[in-house]
């Protein structure tokens, strides 16, 4: 996953809920290093007995906030979402120094 463009990730799901599985797995695969490459993470969790829907949001540095619903889409479904917007930021990006 291209994460060099992304500059917040705010996370919010109940860590019990099988319906949260898209967002944990999404910040297992974030590199470890992200948080140093300047991108901040936002991670609230909810209590065990919460129905509040789990909620991903991903910025980028072009200013696009990206809102995944976790609960309808798979974590290979959210992670072409960002990665397609990346890729075209990363065209952008080499088109320019190009």
């Amino acid at each position: 996953m291209l994460t060099r463009f992304i500059t917040e990730v705010t996370t919010r799901f109940n860590p019990f809920s099988v319906k949260s599985k898209a967002a944990r797995l999404f910040l297992t695969q974030l590199p470890p290093n992200v948080r140093q490459e300047g991108t901040v993470i936002n991670t609230e969790l909810l209590p065990r007995h919460s129905t509040e829907p789990s909620t991903l949001t991903v910025k980028f540095k072009d200013g696009k906030v990206m809102k995944l619903d976790c609960e309808e889409m798979g974590i290979k479904r959210v992670v072409e979402e960002v990665d397609r917007h990346s890729r075209a930021l990363q065209k952008q990006a080499d088109l320019a120094d190009g």
